[in-house]
C-alpha cells in the first residue's frame, strides 16, 4: 500500500488516512483517525523535525535502541467500523508482532519507511475503487472553464 496522505472530511471535519493499493485495481482504504495522529503522520510525510521527540519519534528510538527493526505494518482487520493493526518487528532471529491502532502503526511507518500492508480481504471488504475517468467529468470540466472564463466582476455586484 502506498501512503497517500492525511485529508479532513467535511463537515465533520475528521481527519482520514488515505493508503492506496500498488498494483491491481489501486484501492483505496480511508481510515478515519485522531487529529494528534494525523498531525504526526503530516509531520513525517513533511519531513518537519521537532526539537524535542514526539511520541511516534521515540517509539522509533526506542525500537532502534533495543536494536530491533520494522519490518512492515499491517492493516489487518475492521470489525464493528474499526480498523486493527500489526507492527512487525524483527528482534535478532524472531520476528514480534504487536497489536497497534492503524494510525500508530502507519506514523511509525512514516518515519522508518516499512511497507504497509492489507490483505486482500480487508481491501474487499473496506476498499474503494476509485471511478473511472470519464468523457462526462471531462465535458463538465471543461464547461467550468468556459464559466469562469466568461465570468465579469459585474456579476458579483448585488442588486
Amino acid at each position: 500500500m502506498d501512503l497517500i496522505g492525511v485529508r479532513v472530511e467535511m463537515p465533520a471535519n475528521t481527519p482520514v488516512v488515505v493508503l492506496r493499493e500498488r498494483e491491481g485495481r489501486h484501492r483505496t482504504l480511508p481510515i478515519v483517525i485522531g487529529t494528534p495522529e494525523a498531525s504526526a503522520i503530516h509531520a513525517a510525510l513533511s519531513g518537519v523535525v521537532s526539537p524535542r521527540p514526539l511520541t511516534h519519534d521515540l517509539v522509533v528510538t526506542i525500537i532502534g535502541d533495543l536494536d530491533a527493526t520494522v519490518e512492515q505494518v499491517a492493516i489487518t482487520t475492521l470489525r464493528d467500523h474499526i480498523f486493527y493493526a500489526e507492527v512487525h518487528l524483527r528482534v535478532a532471529e524472531e520476528v514480534r508482532i504487536v497489536s497497534s491502532r492503524p494510525s500508530d502503526a502507519i506514523a511509525i511507518a512514516a518515519r522508518v519507511g516499512c511497507p504497509i500492508v492489507a490483505s486482500e480481504a480487508l481491501l474487499a471488504e473496506a476498499g474503494q475503487v476509485p471511478p473511472a475517468p470519464s468523457d462526462d467529468a471531462e465535458a463538465i470540466i471543461d464547461e467550468f472553464r468556459d464559466f469562469l472564463d466568461d465570468l465579469n466582476p459585474d456579476d458579483f455586484r448585488g442588486g
